[in-house]
């Protein structure tokens, strides 16, 4: 019995890309320990202070060259306007996701996890969530990995609740690896 599923809820905005750009291909304990750096070490995440601040104290707190440059990259498109988060919410998830893919360090996975997350949306699949594909497998006690696009695939006929499914199975990878669910 693992419970109910926790529905990952976070505020949106910069800060919020900020977190899930930290996030992109590494652990939970990673991203976790490079998040309470950051929150020890520098100033507010805002897109003015991240804009600013140099490479190297990003570079302290635990980030690659790549991540400090989609950080501050985001940072400068939110501040020019070119990346307008408090308008998403009028988009279409395609066209949302779209809006996000437009700052390089964004990808598919980054902007469907911002939609799910910041934006609270229930019919997003991050495609190429090796998290996700685990605990599938785990849960319906399949021997053989499927093609992690086959897997996706598959997933889209969840909708429109692809969202939710992803909630569950995340809560339930956590469960299998004997982690609380962030």
């Amino acid at each position: 019995m693992i419970g109910a599923p926790l529905i990952r809820a976070r505020a949106g905005g910069y800060q919020g890309l900020f977190r899930i750009i930290i996030e992109q291909q590494v652990s939970v304990p990673s991203a976790q320990a490079i998040l309470a750096r950051c929150e020890a070490s520098l100033p507010a995440i805002t897109a003015q202070n991240i804009a600013k601040i140099s490479e190297q104290a990003l570079r302290d707190v635990g980030f690659s060259g790549p991540k400090i440059r989609y950080v501050q990259g985001a940072a400068a498109s939110v501040l020019s306007g070119t990346l307008d988060l408090a308008s998403l919410s009028q988009l279409s998830n395609d066209e949302a996701a779209e809006h996000l893919l437009m700052v390089k360090g964004v990808g598919p996975w980054t902007a469907a996890i911002y939609l799910l997350f910041c934006e609270g949306r229930l019919d997003i699949w991050p495609r190429g969530d090796v998290a996700l594909r685990a605990a599938w497998m785990a849960a319906s006690e399949t021997a053989q990995k499927p093609v992690m696009a086959e897997f996706d695939d598959h997933c889209e006929g969840w909708a429109p609740w692809r969202g939710m499914a992803a909630h569950i199975l995340w809560t339930y990878y956590a469960h299998i690896r004997g982690r609380k669910p962030i």
